[in-house]
């Protein structure tokens, strides 16, 4: 089972800075709240893509956020998961180990094929059948290109480029890939020249790779192994504030069915219900322990419409008042 923890990239926020979008702008955009970008955190599949349209909203143009955005992001400012395909051995292994650690970052997973003179790499969605933003399709792939070129330091161009979605300006993403693109494929796929997957990469670093990997595997390991449940309630406490928390809404985040869901919890011997209160009560717990927070934002930051709601949920799970567990919580820590 795939999480849909998504990890948001501190370096993709800079290179967006970069261009000259602000994360302020970038989160009024997304209709998102700002601590999400500045602060590390992991979001949700839809709040991921929200990002990303977002982005290509304030951009103006698909294929020139496209371009702009790879090659004004500097290698130094690449994640883990990417630092290992940069210092890979050539580009065969640094493609191969993209796809195995893209399992790290959903929404999206890659599979590669090689078959005469062409190599063929597609892009799959983990979560279910809805497609990523245009800008996010065309980024990932086009980045498989920018890897070559940055790793080998030659000018690799691609064979051909098939999109399932309009893309913008697709004379300036020809001009990038070096190769005709089709548009209104029925997938999204990168086609090399075989050939360039031998070529050594200038970047490689064994040291360096010798350290990631193993972390790396051991994450992929952990991920794998969570429960339905913890992704679950993990997704309800990413979208309590303002947000559908439904049964249905879930189980779309997750790429199956409600029927489907509710089956896998009761396997875990646990309901869509508890979860929900279990969400609701932890952040509840953690909200209250933020003086900044007054009860009625609480309230709302966790799903209730009013505060009589709150507080009547909130008796039950700690047999006490929210104001009366805050202050004795700042009791028992004076350095909280």
């Amino acid at each position: 089972m795939k999480s849909d923890r998504i990890k948001f990239p501190v370096g993709l926020l800079a290179g967006l800075q970069r261009l000259g979008i602000a994360p302020l702008d970038l989160a009024r955009k997304a209709r998102l709240p700002l601590t999400i970008l500045t602060e590390p955190a992991e979001v949700t599949t839809a709040q991921y893509f929200r990002i990303w349209q977002a982005y290509s909203d304030l951009i103006g143009d698909t294929a020139t956020g496209i371009i702009k955005l790879l090659t004004n992001f500097e290698t130094t400012q690449y994640p883990p998961t990417v630092l290992a395909t940069y210092h890979a051995r050539d580009y065969r292994d640094a493609l191969i180990r993209m796809a195995r650690y893209k399992q790290l970052c959903p929404p999206e997973s890659l599979r590669i094929a090689e078959e005469g003179e062409r190599c063929t790499i597609e892009l799959k969605w983990m979560q279910g059948e809805q497609p990523g933003p245009p800008v996010l399709v065309g980024t990932t792939l086009a980045f498989l290109l920018e890897l070559g070129r940055r790793g080998t330091g030659q000018p690799i161009t691609a064979m051909s480029v098939e999109f399932s979605q309009p893309m913008g300006d697709v004379a300036a993403l020809e001009a990038y890939f070096g190769c005709p693109i089709r548009i209104g494929g029925t997938s999204n796929r990168l086609t090399l020249h075989r050939s360039d997957l031998d070529r050594h990469f200038l970047s490689y670093n064994n040291e360096l790779l010798e350290i990631l990997t193993p972390v790396l595997d051991r994450s992929l390991d952990e991920q794998c192994s969570r429960s339905v449940a913890e992704m679950v309630k993990w997704i309800l406490k990413r979208s309590l504030t303002g947000g559908r928390h439904d049964i249905r809404a879930v189980a779309s985040e997750l790429g199956m069915s409600d029927r489907t869901l509710q089956r896998r919890l009761t396997d875990e011997s646990t309901s869509f219900k508890q979860l929900l209160s279990l969400a609701r009560h932890e952040q509840a717990r953690e909200y209250l322990a933020d003086p900044n927070l007054d009860i009625k934002e609480v309230a709302f930051l966790i799903g209730y419409e009013d505060q009589n709601s709150f507080y009547r949920a909130f008796r039950l799970w700690e047999g006490d008042t929210p104001s009366n567990w805050r202050s004795e919580y700042f009791r028992s820590d004076p350095t909280a």
